[in-house]
């Protein structure tokens, strides 16, 4: 009871930035629970524990915007008020991607074996994928962005089923892209010890700094594509039990949802295009 009422979706929208700190303790308390009380299925149960503080802010945002859908009829102002929820929910899932990768970085290898066991060997099949199919850009382009669907719809499938259900998938991505961008620090941060020492500690940063960026500046489209999916998802699920789906409130639900699940996807083609193009650049 405690975790799950540090805020609300009024208040968090308020000051988003809040969320941010909010993920950081959430997954935080997750990882050391999990590696503490269930070791060897960690990898999991810490994503699971995570899970389980968010969920009742998840479902308090699902209900206050499919309010929103009812009170306010402008499609403008209604998206206006969703992307403050959007952006509650993006600092929510940066402070899980920092938190976890901290971590992955500053525990010993023991622990962190134990703890992104999971999500690494989900890295390298995702890696072993991507490299044997480097033919064409356009094939790389279809691959990723129907990778990127794939987890769209599993969002909007999960928000609908289960309400809140697509906290699950983001933060399964974002341990993932914990365990990623904490695998890339590790690798440089040897090279540079060895090259230069650590007479500069901000050289530690600047490695940190450069290992959130390789997957944040496509990572983020992605996400926000993701977390919208979700809350027309969630929308929809809500509405659903509040409503007669005859009614007109409910057809302008319907639409609204539409109108978000259009903008993922054009969210993702950014994203898709970003990781080919704009990533390779400076990585």
């Amino acid at each position: 009871m405690v975790l799950e009422s540090m805020t609300s979706p009024l208040k968090a929208q308020k000051t988003p930035y809040q969320m941010f700190f909010l993920g950081c303790l959430y997954s935080s308390i997750a990882l050391f629970f999990s590696i503490w009380i269930f070791k060897e299925q960690s990898s999991l149960i810490m994503v699971f524990l995570t899970v389980l503080a968010t969920i009742p802010f998840m479902y308090r945002t699902m209900r206050t915007e499919e309010k929103k859908d009812i009170e306010i009829k402008s499609e403008t102002k209604l998206l206006k008020q969703h992307s403050r929820a959007i952006t509650t929910l993006i600092f929510l899932f940066l402070g899980f991607v920092v938190a976890l990768s901290f971590w992955y970085t500053v525990l010993p290898a023991s622990y962190v074996e134990n703890l992104f066991s999971v999500q690494i060997q989900t890295i390298n099949n995702i890696n072993a994928r991507i490299t044997g199919n480097l033919i064409q850009d356009f094939q790389l382009f279809m691959q990723l962005l129907s990778n990127n669907t794939k987890v769209l719809i599993f969002c909007i499938l999960f928000a609908f089923f289960y309400g809140a259900g697509a906290i699950f998938i983001l933060t399964w991505n974002a341990s993932v892209i914990a365990a990623a961008i904490g695998t890339f620090f590790r690798n440089n941060i040897s090279v540079y010890a060895q090259q230069l020492g650590f007479l500069k500690a901000a050289g530690y940063f600047h490695i940190f700094s450069l290992s959130l960026l390789r997957y944040l500046i496509h990572g983020i489209p992605e996400i926000i594509a993701y977390f919208i999916g979700g809350l027309a998802g969630g929308i929809i699920s809500v509405a659903i039990v509040r409503h007669d789906v005859d009614d007109k409130e409910f057809k302008h639900i319907l639409f609204d949802a539409l109108d978000l699940f259009i903008i993922a996807i054009l969210m993702l083609i950014f994203a898709a295009l970003t990781e080919m193009y704009i990533t390779p650049l400076f990585f």
